[in-house]
């Protein structure tokens, strides 16, 4: 009797626990690094004292990045799909068209990126940008 009681039950928690839906990802603000990131970045934002008019023109740069680099990242996305199926179809011509195409991209991204950050160092003053170039060198070390 208590062997039979014992088997039902395990088999009753296996069928539970294999209905249980698989895990959806976390998003990217869930993710560890971009949430170290965000934080290190809230963090420089607050030693710096900045300004209510320089948080503002940081974050109009920010935003209009964002709406530059999203095109370019889609294209990048699709690129790399494209680059998968040429690497399993083993097309040797398209792998190195697509890989260039790759790397261009990735170049255009961070470009743009390098001009906001030299937009937003514009915007500081002298003492911040001293306190910025002395995070950047202690890092750097």
């Amino acid at each position: 009797m208590k062997l039979r009681l014992f088997a039902t039950t395990l088999l009753l928690g296996a069928a539970a626990f294999a209905q249980t839906p698989a895990p959806t990802p976390a998003p990217a603000s869930h993710r560890p690094f971009a949430r170290f990131r965000a934080h290190k970045a809230r963090r420089a934002v607050k030693a710096l004292n900045l300004t209510d008019a320089q948080k503002s023109q940081m974050k109009s740069i920010r935003e209009q990045t964002r709406s530059t680099v999203q095109p370019i990242a889609t294209q990048l996305r699709q690129n790399r799909q494209a680059l998968n199926a040429a690497i399993k179809a083993n097309d040797t011509s398209r792998i190195q068209a697509l890989s260039k195409t790759q790397g261009d991209l990735q170049g255009q991204i961070a470009a743009i990126r390098s001009q906001s950050r030299a937009q937003i160092y514009a915007g500081l003053t002298d003492d911040q940008r001293k306190m910025i170039d002395e995070r950047r060198t202690r890092r750097a070390n």
